[in-house]
Order: structure tokens, then C-alpha cells, then sequence
């Protein structure tokens, strides 16, 4: 596996030396065509991976370990996003906005999420994740009617956590409990409940929402 990275790692590097030697065998007369082949092949395909599938491999080790700067310098050396495959176009552009959110960059954050939902995903729950993401977004820019736009797409794409999907059902009741339509309000409440989330800030969020939910009419 290690090995394997490193070759990602040096990929284009080793591409062009690899191109490169076979043209100076051929123009020196050292070798004819067919000897160096292989070698013109091994960079044409260490070209067309690097510019198709692009490193994002070698982003799971500092993910896990939370070194972000090492996930930004690897984001980096993606130098024509657009060439990159669709699915790992999507995933780039959504790696890059959950970084800018974890920085509070939230403009960057929210135009690249954008650019992620645009290209769409092969899996509907990752899809549904980054709606939920911008519908978040649009929320604490005031935005209601785009972060329930949002957020409804994200349930209905399905969202892969239980956690997650608890949020998106709060948001929901914050968002009918702000239009007055307390029924549905309750009615989304209740199904965030049902999930039993774990997690201190949605059970807070819980909490703080069941202290003036129970006084509504509906």
C-alpha cells in the first residue's frame, strides 16, 4: 500500500522521465520504437491517471490523522480539476468545501459544495450529505426558503448517518416552527427524536427545542 502510494505521489514525475528517456533512446538511435514502447506507454497511462483520477487516494492517511495542512497541499497538486473523472471531481470539490468550512470560510465553503451538487454523485447519500451541508449554510445566512429547498433534497436523496439525518429533521422544525405551521413542525421533531442521536450538539439542539415545542398549538 505504501509502495503504491509513493508511485501516486511521483506519478507525473515519473511519467515524464519515463516519456522523456524513451524520446533521447529514440532520437539518439539507441533503440527503435517498439523496445521503448513500453516505456511510452507507462507514461502516457501515469499521465492520463494523474490528470483523470488525480491524487485523492493519498488523502485518507492525514484525513484519519486530522492533518489537514497535508490534505490541502495534496488538493493542491490537483492542477485541472475539470480533466478529473466526474465522481472524483464531485468528491474533490466536496473535500475542498468541507475544509473551507471547518476554517469558517464560508463563501469558499459554499461554492465549492455547489460545484460538488452541480457535478451530482454517484452515491445518493453523499449527494444528500452535501445538500444538507449547503442547506445548513443557507440557514445561517437567513435563507430559509433556499436551506429548506436544500435540506428537503437531502432527505429525500437519503443521508448516511443517523446523526446527520437528525439535523436535517431539527432544521426542518426550525424552519416550520419560523413559517407558524406548528403540526408539521412537531411532526419533524418527532422523527428526529425516533433516530436516538447521540451526539451532545444535536441532543442539546433537542433539549433546547423541546423546552417551547410542547407550548405550540398543532
Amino acid at each position: 500500500m505504501k509502495f503504491y502510494n509513493i508511485i501516486i505521489k511521483y506519478r507525473l514525475w515519473l511519467s515524464l522521465v519515463a516519456i522523456v528517456g524513451a524520446i533521447i533512446l529514440n532520437v539518439t538511435g539507441s533503440a527503435g520504437f517498439w523496445p521503448t514502447f513500453p516505456l511510452y506507454f507507462v507514461g502516457v497511462i501515469g499521465l492520463f491517471s494523474q490528470f483523470f483520477i488525480g491524487p485523492l487516494r493519498l488523502i485518507q492517511a492525514p484525513m484519519e490523522a486530522g492533518n489537514i495542512e497535508e490534505v490541502k497541499k495534496i488538493l493542491n497538486t490537483v492542477w485541472f480539476p475539470n480533466l478529473l473523472y466526474k465522481p472524483v471531481r464531485s468528491t474533490f470539490y466536496t473535500i475542498k468545501g468541507n475544509i473551507s468550512m471547518m476554517e469558517q470560510d464560508f463563501d469558499s465553503a459554499e461554492k465549492h459544495l455547489k460545484k460538488s451538487s452541480d457535478i451530482g454523485s454517484p452515491m445518493p447519500e453523499a449527494e444528500g450529505a452535501n445538500k444538507l451541508q449547503l442547506g445548513m449554510m443557507a440557514m445561517q445566512k437567513g435563507d430559509l426558503k433556499q436551506g429548506e429547498s436544500y435540506i428537503r433534497a437531502a432527505i429525500r436523496l437519503g443521508i448516511p448517518d443517523k446523526e446527520s439525518e437528525a439535523v436535517a429533521y431539527l432544521s426542518m422544525c426550525q424552519i416550520f416552527m419560523n413559517k407558524r405551521e406548528f403540526r408539521a413542525a412537531k411532526d419533524f421533531f418527532r422523527r428526529a427524536k425516533a433516530l436516538k442521536p447521540k451526539t451532545k450538539q444535536v441532543l442539546d439542539q433537542i433539549k433546547e427545542i423541546e423546552k417551547y415545542i410542547s407550548k405550540v398549538p398543532g
